[in-house]
């Protein structure tokens, strides 16, 4: 005789049956069966595709923006020169800004292949990938959970919250994208392994190698994906019931681990590998400057704060600077709501699986980034959240379905809610999209909505200085100088744009400045050096020089100004052109050093070697330059060729008149008899 469950019904052992358990013999069959009768799971994948290519559209009008950017793609070389087998290899040996991913190089050099420096191109790229990784999150959930509605729920939060924009939009977050989208196949094929019976899958052993395959794909775009074990083992607790003894067979602890020890081996050499570069690179913060205590401090507000942009996403910027000290009060209350969290989910893992598998996706995929090892200065970014917020989008889904399971028109309620949210998510991000459409309009949405940015203010002034507005150039530099008053390169940048507007003595000063706060610093000796020639105190700059090249013995532009002004000071020119020869064989191609080294070889009457480098020089310069063809026209003279001299001052006049080159043309025809 059938017997009708009560509200809250006890199996014959005494205990409670689960939430979830119920939920999956009851209300899941019935969307199951509505859901594949209604609408087929490919719709709804088709629908997930379109609408996400059509929420970031407006991403393909977008501009490369000049944070980060030219690294990864407008200035590199090996990645703009297309798909060669020199730039190939490149991918795999070069360190981009402090990072190894040589999948993410290779991806932007096949962009560069196809659209060249066209920013749609790369745009659309990085749009399909996070396309493909939506349609892949609704899979990967349907797989497990054998649900249509709730997964594609999921799914369309992931594609269309505004917290993701930053993966998407921004060209050198690219390995946010394409590591999710082969971590997501890892995880599709490691399900289809540990459940195979009931997949009807009959290869476990080509779905596992398939996804470690994956798995080592993802690391190569980027590490964030270390986790990925971690992840694994909570997909076998829930869903799959491996470890839980509710549907599968295999519950024991020692091959559900043994069959993880090939994802772990690779996450410890990508972690090891991955801190080595970042340290080598000077990328990791030391502990002296921002200490273990302060980390961990921002670690626990970070997570507050990350969830607080999940639930109401606003004020977002592609930089937030660190506050270094937290309020004590601020950081006790973050950590007592962060462990409370952690212990009544815990302690409720029997009725409510879900809500601790997702919370613990949250909290551990975050981990590598939280800042316990602070790499950069920003005290959190978006970008973070793309891979842990899944975690918590479980959690809402599933938890609002099993806590709305008696309501008797839960499937109204929950579709009236579940559109407007995403409505929501849709215009929101929208909007967002449109704060990445160039580098001012990001950079002062990013003033706008943080205090104290510093990075935005420097950022911004090198954008104004590079379209000529010099003077808002100028002023806010002096706003990130007065949040950063200690920053050598912000005195650095500062007197560099303070120069090339001809105010000679402020840049003077910015420099000075920046080498006592880092008199070790090769590169500013450099520019102090170069201020102090423009000012006519030259023989300091010859000491600025020489300790440069003292501090980077390699550092090719210090032995080139060094050579020049000796040889223009009239000093020993036999030194002069060691300094110079040194410079040219550190970097045999650039042109500046190919000039110099000819000018002076002319100065020691030596100008058929001296017409040699400065008709390579001519030939490598990515630029005309006036100067180069005023050289070439003064070689000339010395061979006695007249009219190749001729020819190579009017060139030099075309780029750019100057007096003294036109009374040498005409001194030159006046001689003529």
């Amino acid at each position: 005789m059938s017997k009708r469950h009560s509200k809250h019904p006890i199996a014959q052992t005494g205990r409670p049956v689960s939430a979830e358990s119920k939920h999956t013999t009851t209300s899941l069959v019935t969307e199951q069966i509505t859901a594949r009768s209604l609408v087929p799971a490919w719709v709804l994948a088709g629908l997930l595709a379109l609408i996400t290519i059509a929420v970031y559209w407006p991403a393909t009008r977008n501009d490369f923006v000049s944070y980060d950017d030219p690294d990864y793609v407008t200035d590199n070389a090996h990645v703009t020169g297309g798909l060669t087998l020199e730039n190939l290899k490149a991918a795999f040996t070069n360190i981009v800004s402090s990072n190894w991913h040589p999948i993410t190089m290779i991806s932007h050099l096949l962009d560069c292949q196809l659209f060249g420096l066209n920013p749609w191109g790369h745009h659309l790229t990085s749009v399909l990938l996070h396309t493909a990784n939506t349609v892949l999150v609704f899979l990967l959930l349907r797989g497990l959970t054998g649900t249509n509605w709730r997964s594609a729920l999921v799914a369309a939060l992931f594609g269309w919250h505004p917290l993701h924009v930053e993966s998407v939009v921004w060209i050198s977050e690219r390995k946010d994208v394409l590591s999710t989208f082969f971590g997501l196949l890892a995880l599709i094929f490691y399900c289809r392994y540990a459940r195979p019976q009931c997949l009807n899958r009959n290869s476990p052993t080509g779905n596992y190698l398939l996804a470690l395959l994956c798995f080592i794909l993802g690391l190569m775009s980027k590490p964030m994906l270390v986790t990925w074990p971690f992840v694994m083992l909570l997909l076998d607790y829930w869903p799959l019931k491996r470890i839980a003894n509710h549907r599968c067979e295999n519950t024991h602890w020692k091959p559900i681990l043994i069959e993880k020890i090939p994802f772990i081996a690779l996450t410890v050499v990508s972690s090891v590998v991955t801190y080595a570069v970042q340290q080598h690179a000077g990328a990791v913060v030391e502990a002296e400057i921002l200490p273990i205590a302060a980390r961990a401090d921002n670690a626990l507000i970070s997570y507050c704060r990350y969830l607080g942009k999940l639930f109401w996403p606003v004020n977002m910027a592609f930089y937030y600077p660190h506050p270094i000290h937290w309020p004590l009060p601020l950081v006790l209350l973050a950590g007592l709501f962060v462990g409370g969290i952690s212990i009544i989910l815990l302690s409720q893992r029997r009725l409510y699986t879900f809500l601790l598998v997702g919370w613990l996706w949250f909290v551990g995929t975050l981990m590598p980034a939280i800042g316990l090892v602070q790499v950069g200065e920003q005290s959190l970014a978006d970008r973070y959240t793309y891979i842990p917020s899944l975690g918590i989008f479980i959690s809402i889904v599933w938890g609002i379905c099993t806590l709305t399971q008696y309501w008797r028109h839960q499937a109204m309620v929950l579709t009236i809610t579940g559109f407007l949210t995403l409505v929501i998510c849709v215009a929101q991000t929208r909007r967002q999209v449109g704060y990445w459409n160039n580098s001012e309009i990001l950079f002062r949405h990013a003033i706008e909505v943080t205090e104290n940015n510093y990075v935005a203010h420097s950022n911004l002034g090198l954008v104004l200085a590079k379209d000529g507005q010099i003077d808002e150039a100028i002023r806010q530099f002096q706003a990130a100088i007065l949040v950063e008053p200690n920053s050598a390169s912000l005195h650095n940048s500062l007197g560099m744009i303070l120069g090339e507007n001809g105010q000679k003595k402020q840049a003077f000063r910015e420099f000075q400045i920046a080498v006592q706060l880092q008199p070790n610093n090769a590169g500013l000796r450099n520019n102090l050096g170069i201020a102090l020639e423009k000012i006519g105190r030259t023989d300091e700059a010859v000491r600025q020089y020489k300790e440069a090249v003292r501090l980077q013995p390699d550092f090719a532009t210090a032995y080139n100004n060094l050579g020049f002004l000796m040889a223009k000071n009239g000093e020993n020119l036999d030194q002069a052109h060691a300094m110079i020869d040194q410079a040219v064989r550190l970097d045999p191609k650039n042109a500046a050093y190919l000039d110099s080294l000819g000018w002076v070889l002319f100065k020691l009457n030596r100008p058929a070697e001296a017409l040699n480098y400065e008709l390579q020089s001519i030939k490598n310069s990515n630029r005309p330059d006036p100067a180069l063809y005023d050289h070439l026209g003064d070689i000339f003279i010395a061979l006695n060729q007249i009219p190749q001299a001729a020819k190579a001052w009017q060139k030099s006049l075309v780029i750019q008149p100057d007096q003294q080159i036109e009374t040498k043309l005409a001194g030159l025809f006046i001689s003529e008899p």
